[in-house]
């Protein structure tokens, strides 16, 4: 099955962005020419899920590539370095932008080249490379994951880890994408995702466009549908998983996982491998990013708090391995995850304790 939409659209002098702050009303291209914009793209969510911004920044890296000016070899790498550090202070949380610098600056740094094109080449190379790569992730992602979905399931999930997150058809809802591929055929609950409402303006929209029965719910119905029996089971994506399988992502997941613990339902996470850091022990190690009070302060363009009233506005919360009953990756599905396990996992992407 394949998006009727594109999320990112690589043009060779410029990238394309769906900006995703001004869905469902309107579906509209950004045009990217510079690191810059890139940037600030990323800071201002107008592309968000953790591996479509780990392909944007790669994307930024070749742009900003292109517009140094450089006589030699080694003053183009201390230009570019510079510029990898200010597309990964875009934001704090997501492993794969990080993932996708790193790619992008081991591989000019491995390129024996002198010549400054050569180096810039190399950089847009490796953007196109991760760009596909994250394509077929996904795909593996969905052949794996929907083995754990039987015809007829009624399906939660939280904030948007679909086609809109990634440059490929999505994790979680990638899932979702390859069941229905196989003809099953399921219903899926998607809660609003408050504050930002990726859930309302971008999971809702997405299935809608692509034929899925989707149902919209408010956060706080999530308990109540768990309880009345109307959900199965519950997939989520991830912006950072800890090598013990603690798992960082949108606000409110933690309480979904609680709640469907509570309840008895599975708890899935789908997240490909750039999405791991086996560098930390557990979560608690995971930085949490702080964002505006104003997206909490106002919604649709009207003030919904009183004047001067304290806010406080985490953009990610982490959930304990204990309650995840899987998380699917590109190499497999590994059951009730925990720092034994995800080791495996580690060797055989060759990276370990990182």
């Amino acid at each position: 099955m394949k998006s009727r939409f594109e999320t990112l659209r690589w043009k060779k002098k410029h990238l394309e962005l769906l900006d995703q702050t001004k869905l469902p009303g309107e579906v509209i291209y950004l045009r990217c020419r510079t690191a810059e914009d890139v940037w600030d793209a990323i800071r201002s969510m107008k592309v968000r899920g953790a591996p479509a911004i780990g392909v944007a920044a790669a994307y930024g890296a070749a742009l900003g590539a292109e517009k140094i000016r450089a006589s030699d070899r080694k003053q183009f790498l201390k230009q570019f370095n510079l510029l990898v550090r200010r597309l990964a202070s875009a934001r704090p949380t997501a492993r794969n932008l990080f993932s996708a610098l790193e790619r992008v600056e081991r591989a000019v740094h491995k390129s024996s080249a002198l010549r400054v094109e050569d180096l810039k080449e190399a950089v847009r190379q490796e953007a196109e490379t991760f760009d596909r790569e994250d394509k077929q992730l996904c795909e593996a992602i969905g052949r794996y994951g929907e083995r754990l979905f039987k015809n007829g399931d009624t399906v939660l999930t939280h904030c948007n880890a679909g086609a809109l997150a990634t440059a490929g058809i999505g994790t979680a809802l990638g899932v979702l994408y390859a069941a229905s591929r196989r003809g099953k055929k399921l219903k899926v609950f998607a809660d609003e995702t408050r504050p930002f409402l990726q859930g309302a303006r971008l999971t809702a929209w997405e299935l809608q466009v692509n034929g899925l029965d989707v149902t919209l719910i408010c956060d706080n119905m999530a308990g109540f549908v768990m309880r009345k029996g109307l959900i199965d089971k519950v997939i989520v994506g991830a912006d950072r998983i800890a090598r013990n399988g603690d798992t960082a992502n949108k606000i409110g997941t933690y309480m979904v996982a609680e709640l469907a613990r509570r309840n008895r339902i599975p708890f899935y996470v789908a997240a490909p491998s750039t999405t791991f850091d086996f560098s930390l022990k557990d979560g608690s190690e995971i930085e949490i990013e702080i964002r505006a009070c104003e997206e909490v302060y106002s919604a649709f363009d009207r003030k919904i708090a009183p004047r001067g009233v304290k806010i406080f506005n985490p953009a990610f919360d982490v959930t304990p391995h204990e309650l995840i009953s899987g998380i699917i990756t590109e190499k497999g599905v590994f059951l009730n995850p925990n720092r034994v396990k995800l080791e495996r996992l580690g060797r055989l992407l060759g990276r370990g304790d990182e």
